[in-house]
């Protein structure tokens, strides 16, 4: 197998990466995209992180009160 990487942006940055680890092109190329795969196989989803903060928010927003009727609400806005 051969991967050849074209792109001078991607060679530049594979070169200073292999130079400051003091290893191959090839070990440089593999380590950054293992590095980059384990970052993403940890990440949370957005949806799991919305329901766990929707969760949170739900569970401070409980509260021990009655409900109020509709004369009541006038009356605390002032349109009784």
């Amino acid at each position: 197998m051969n991967l050849q990487i074209r792109d001078p942006r991607a060679h530049r940055l594979a070169r200073q990466l292999a130079d400051r680890r003091r290893v191959s092109l090839t070990e440089a190329v593999i380590d950054a995209l293992e590095a980059q795969l384990k970052v993403e196989q940890s990440r949370i989803p957005l949806e799991e992180r919305v329901k766990d903060i929707a969760g949170r928010l739900r569970a401070k927003g409980k509260f021990s009160g009655r409900d109020m009727s509709k004369d009541e609400i006038d009356e605390m806005w002032g349109h009784s």
